[in-house]
């Protein structure tokens, strides 16, 4: 039985933090040859963390024109796939609608909108691991930070100044890849943990044997 206390945040502050990637194992695919390296890594995955960074919005009725990087990270680290004039690799398409493979993520339905609607894709098997939570508060949602804390008993530190940057903006900092990359990789780390307890839903536990 997974845990439903949510947690303050002030409490996850005190605990011990959880240890992201290091700079080398968070790479940028930045040049065609990276990026056909990158996918053919991924490629042999059944299982990848996902996640996606938008420009954001500051303005009333201003739209979103993101998504501006698309991250994806295996059991070895991170790769993130900058989007350039609203184009992606074609294989970087495939690879991310197909059926064969689940990409895991946190409050997944507004990066899977933008990914449709700007750049053409269907995601082809998604599991929101905010569905995998449950808290005593109905209205709470359960994001990372949260899911670090009560899996782990760690804090995930997540940098609100970072979040909002200009993720269009290349080059990208070492800092905006490192909080891309470990946002990706934090998914996997979540949904691995769920693996070993038994807490996946069975068609997601299907998937990932695949």
């Amino acid at each position: 039985m997974l845990p439903t206390r949510q947690i303050p945040r002030e409490e996850i502050k005190t605990l011990p933090l959880f240890a992201g990637l290091t700079p080398e194992q968070v790479r940028l695919a930045a040049t065609p040859e990276l990026a056909a390296a990158a996918l053919r890594e991924l490629g042999d995955c059944a299982v990848l963390g996902f996640d996606t960074e938008s420009r954001p919005t500051f303005h009333k009725g201003e739209k979103p024109t993101g998504p501006h990087l698309i991250q994806l990270a295996s059991d070895d680290g991170a790769w993130l796939f900058p989007v350039q004039d609203g184009q992606c690799a074609p294989e970087l398409k495939t690879l991310l609608e197909d059926p064969q493979r689940l990409l895991a993520g946190f409050e997944l339905s507004s990066d899977q909108a933008l990914l449709q609607q700007r750049l053409g894709i269907r995601c082809g098997r998604v599991l929101d691991l905010v569905s995998c939570f449950d808290s005593d508060d109905a209205r709470i949602t359960v994001g990372a930070v949260q899911a670090v804390a009560r899996l782990f008993g760690q804090y995930f530190r997540k940098s609100k100044k970072l979040s909002t940057t200009n993720w269009s903006k290349l080059p990208l900092t070492p800092a905006q890849q490192a909080y891309a990359g470990n946002d990706a990789w934090v998914a996997l780390r979540v949904f691995r943990a769920l693996e070993a307890r038994g807490r996946l839903p069975p068609a997601a536990r299907l998937k990932a044997d695949a």
